[in-house]
């Protein structure tokens, strides 16, 4: 292997995760932590509705940067068009309050009323949501659905006072309905859970949800567990979210396609708001979490995680996205955050691209870790030059049910091919 990337020139490739995307925000807007949720927030980033061009944004990450996983996060009322849920005052404050939509001010209490959450999915607004959908399966990626509420309704637990797991295995029945066929939909069953009181009784909601969707039909896609304290990864084994999330089965009793959903920020209070990170949080988080799920022969993803445009975020997160990749035996991918309908200038963690004259450009955070890490172009911590490169846009290629990059163009290939043969015959 050494002596084919010498006589070649062409870094020797390793293994890289399956999956790898952003996540494209925009329906979410508008949601707290309480699991309420302002409509009027709502943003659907899709031009034909007047928003930002997501579709555009989505077709770039696949064609340009060969990124193939995208997370469309959604709350539950938008999706049924319940516009009842407003926040009240609790005795709990918010854990972290941000701008746009990652978390919105808000409280962790059960102090607000209760809002059917049991309605049929709204024709005219699943009807925007889907249009993401279509516009993130046309470009040949992988598409997480994600209910973006906390475990919650209206500041109600789900299961645990709030909606029944009947309700939820009914909002998920439908949506899986309308997906039953589409291979490239992956059902993200709830964004960051957070103060569960019961673990078991969670378990036991999501394995309701999982009933229902296999049994809507969609018996082959990937469904992601999502844990408890926001499905951290350095709480998900201590706090019993692994353990108890374990015991979910397919109703035929296999494991086949239940994926554990781990999230995780790198700046000083673990919030996903400041602009610079502190840790990379490999030998507190993954590293642990890896040893776990080859010991139990599970999977999981990190559907989201980033940081600002910063040397301490490029070196923190490339470091930890390299790990994602270099351990892809029990790490299918990951999904930064965010773009879709976050500002490229005003949002602290913005991923959405440059855009000028139709032309995208990715911001560093990108290029250099969501991307750099897939094509052994990544960061050291500088704030260089890095876009697609002298030689163009990077080329995609499937290995192995892989996808990964390289940006070497193929007359540079051939022509190492023949050193490669020189080289052998020298040898010989």
């Amino acid at each position: 292997m050494l002596l084919l990337s010498f006589l070649t020139g062409i870094p020797v490739v390793t293994a890289v995760s399956s999956l790898a995307g952003v996540n494209i925000a925009g329906f979410d807007f508008g949601v707290e932590i309480t699991g309420t949720a302002n409509l009027k927030n709502a943003l659907a980033p899709l031009k034909e509705f007047m928003g930002p061009d997501g579709a555009g944004q989505m077709n770039h990450f696949a064609k340009d940067d060969g990124l193939n996983l995208f997370r469309l996060p959604v709350s539950w009322q938008f999706l049924i068009n319940n516009a009842e849920s407003v926040s009240v005052p609790s005795n709990t404050t918010a854990k972290r309050s941000l701008n746009m939509g990652r978390l919105m001010n808000g409280t962790t209490g059960n102090g607000t009323q209760s809002a059917a959450a049991s309605g049929a999915l709204d024709a005219t607004n699943f009807g925007k949501y889907d249009a993401l959908v279509q516009a993130c399966l046309a470009t040949g990626a992988k598409c997480i659905i994600d209910i973006h509420n906390y475990a919650r309704f209206n500041n109600k637990i789900i299961g645990q006072g709030g909606p029944t797991d009947a309700e939820f295995a009914n909002l998920w029945s439908q949506i899986a309905t309308k997906y039953a066929k589409e291979s490239n939909v992956i059902f993200g069953l709830m964004n960051e859970p957070h103060d569960i009181p019961d673990l078991k009784v969670w378990a036991t909601t999501c394995q309701a949800a999982v009933t229902a969707i296999r049994k809507a039909g969609a018996t082959t896609q990937l469904i992601l567990l999502p844990g408890n304290n926001f499905t951290s990864v350095t709480t998900f084994i201590s706090n019993g979210s692994a353990g108890n999330l374990s015991t979910i089965r397919n109703p035929d009793g296999s494991l086949t396609g239940l994926i554990f959903d781990v999230h995780k920020y790198l700046d000083v209070d673990n919030s996903g708001t400041h602009l610079e990170c502190t840790t990379d949080h490999i030998a507190d988080g993954f590293q642990p979490l890896a040893t776990f799920l080859r010991a139990n022969n599970r999977t999981a993803i990190l559907s989201e995680t980033g940081g600002g445009n910063t040397t301490s975020c490029l070196t923190n997160l490339c470091a930890t996205l390299k790990f994602v990749n270099t351990n892809s035996d029990v790490y299918l991918g990951y999904a930064g955050w965010g773009a879709g309908g976050f500002s490229a200038t005003d949002y602290n963690l913005t991923e959405t691209p440059f855009t000028a004259n139709g032309t995208f450009t990715d911001q560093k955070i990108v290029s250099q870790c969501i991307v750099g890490m897939r094509s052994g172009a990544g960061s050291n911590g500088t704030l260089g030059n890095t876009s697609t490169g002298a030689d163009g846009p990077l080329k995609s290629f499937v290995i192995s049910g892989a996808t990964t990059t390289f940006d070497r163009s193929w007359s540079i290939v051939a022509v190492s091919v023949g050193m490669l043969c020189f080289g052998v015959a020298l040898i010989l």
